[in-house]
């Protein structure tokens, strides 16, 4: 007699109930865990050597501890109120209920957006809610990680001279009265989400709220000191690369997520993603070459960074020859606002952005948003599930021309609030704590703020004393041994 045919299936493959329940896609679980843990990589190492590489040799611990700090206090805020104001049931269109992820039960049951269910305007629903065929821990996992690597991205707009105690404090007040009102404004449900804007994954929630709050955040802390703000080179190229390519290959996970699912978008999107990147990093490489005469690495990496913003907005909505175009653009684009319009705009040279987050996140973040507008295709938008259906670009006609409008609106809105509460934000810091550094530990950087620095330049560690003459070494020329030989030539060393 034949075997039936369940028996063919090995039992790990079967869903039995309790820790396999029939919801549970153990392929999607697989896939977001590893999405997750990819963005995460992005942040802690990635931005965390970014920074501390970037920066000037005296700022290179607390640029590093900056990021350190902000991903460690993210995740508290978020498992303990934050997640829910972004994802759960709705309080206002712009704010869901907060409270605690952390019970076993709510991380068990299957992971869902409960306040993105949409409905026509005679109450029958178009749109079911999102949902994930695994866990919510997975979901506040994912979701984790884009919190906290917006407000990392935050930090290098008022790298070299915010006091480290002002940042202890103004990352759980941004989390909780800014990033938490954008993402469920656009995604968790809120009012953008049940108007139709598009945002595949955080080109608004997470580049344009980081590019403007750190624009502002660095209005009120000040500029840098003129010395460190007229000569500001990494202190380490290479490294400064590799925490650029962990940023990189890490947003195969930060687009490659963010349908909730491992489908035929996911790949495309992840595609798509490094396509635009290359695009960009060599449309901003060509124009260094061609108006400044020789390529810089430094723009390289800011054409990698813009290239990737862009695209995050659209990746799954948009075909291949799109994201070439938007690569095209978003080393075009970006380069001008920062080469040429930063120069003649007063505001922007007033403002001392010590990273050009504003240029590479806030502006790329919206040019990618308005290319959702222009290229969303038809299909790819019925596959995502949005909110309101036939939705698609301005490319394709129908509806596309609508879209535009509601893209340029979402945009406003997120620049608008980040604006106002970053304000406040630092207002409500500077009464309580100086937000800048004093003078002293300006000039003297980390191991006045900190008490430690980023390289032993001397012994284990040991100050090496100035004031010591320079050491007299006499090196015979034909065998480099040192001594006073008659034909030996005097070389003076300068520690």
């Amino acid at each position: 007699m034949a075997s039936p045919v369940g028996s063919l299936v090995p039992s790990a493959y079967n869903n039995t109930g309790g820790v396999a329940p029939d919801w549970l896609n153990k392929g999607d679980n697989a896939w977001q865990l590893t999405a997750a843990t990819l963005v995460g990589l992005q942040s802690m190492p990635g931005l965390v050597i970014l920074y501390g590489s970037i920066v000037k040799k005296k700022w290179a611990v607390n640029s590093a501890f900056m990021a350190l700090y902000a991903f460690a206090a993210t995740l508290l805020c978020w498992v303990t109120w934050a997640y829910k104001m972004s994802f759960g049931d709705k309080l206002l269109p712009i704010w869901g209920k907060a409270g605690t992820t952390l019970g076993y039960t709510f991380l068990l049951k299957q992971a869902d957006l409960p306040s993105t269910i949409h409905y026509y305007a005679n109450g029958t629903v178009e749109m079911h809610e999102v949902e994930g065929f695994y866990g919510m821990a997975d979901m506040v996992l994912f979701q984790f990680f884009f919190a906290a690597i917006t407000v990392i991205l935050l930090a290098g707009s008022v790298l070299g001279r915010m006091s480290f105690r002002a940042w202890m404090l103004f990352v759980p007040l941004w989390l909780t009265f800014s990033y938490t009102v954008g993402a469920f404004s656009v995604w968790g449900g809120g009012f953008l989400w049940q108007w139709g804007v598009i945002d595949y994954a955080g080109g608004y929630v997470i580049h344009v709220s980081s590019g403007v709050g750190g624009f502002v955040a660095a209005y009120w802390v000040g500029p840098r000191l003129p010395k460190d703000r007229e000569r500001f080179p990494p202190n380490n190229v290479l490294l400064m690369l590799t925490g650029a390519g962990l940023l990189w290959m890490g947003w195969s996970g930060f687009n490659g997520g963010a349908p909730f699912s491992a489908n035929i978008v996911t790949g495309l999107a992840v595609l798509n993603t490094h396509v635009c990147a290359a695009a960009s990093l060599l449309t901003w490489t060509t124009l260094d070459v061609i108006v400044f005469g020789k390529p810089s690495v430094i723009g390289a990496v800011q054409g990698m960074m813009t290239g990737l913003v862009t695209i995050t907005p659209a990746a799954g909505f948009v075909p291949g020859w799109a994201a070439m175009v938007m690569g095209i653009l978003a080393g075009s684009i970006p380069w001008w606002s920062m080469m040429w319009l930063h120069k003649r705009w007063s505001l922007l040279q007033h403002v001392d952005d010590t990273l050009g987050v504003f240029h590479t996140h806030a502006v790329a973040g919206l040019l990618g948003g308005i290319c959702v507008g222009l290229f969303a295709e038809p299909q790819l938008c019925s596959y995502m599930g949005l909110a309101v259906t036939n939705s698609n670009g301005l490319f394709y006609g129908g509806n596309g021309g609508i879209q535009v409008v509601k893209q340029l609106a979402g945009a406003a809105f997120v620049i608008g609030w980040n604006i106002v509460v970053t304000t406040l934000i630092m207002f409500f810091i500077g009464f309580i704590m100086p937000l800048r550094m004093s003078e002293e530990h300006l000039l003297v950087g980390d191991d006045a703020e900190h008490g430690e620095e980023a390289y032993a330049l001397w012994g284990d560690g040991e100050r090496f004393d100035t004031r010591q003459p320079a050491i007299e070494l006499e090196m015979d020329p034909m065998n480099g041994n040192a001594g006073h030989h008659p034909a030996s030539r005097n070389t003076v060393l300068h520690i």
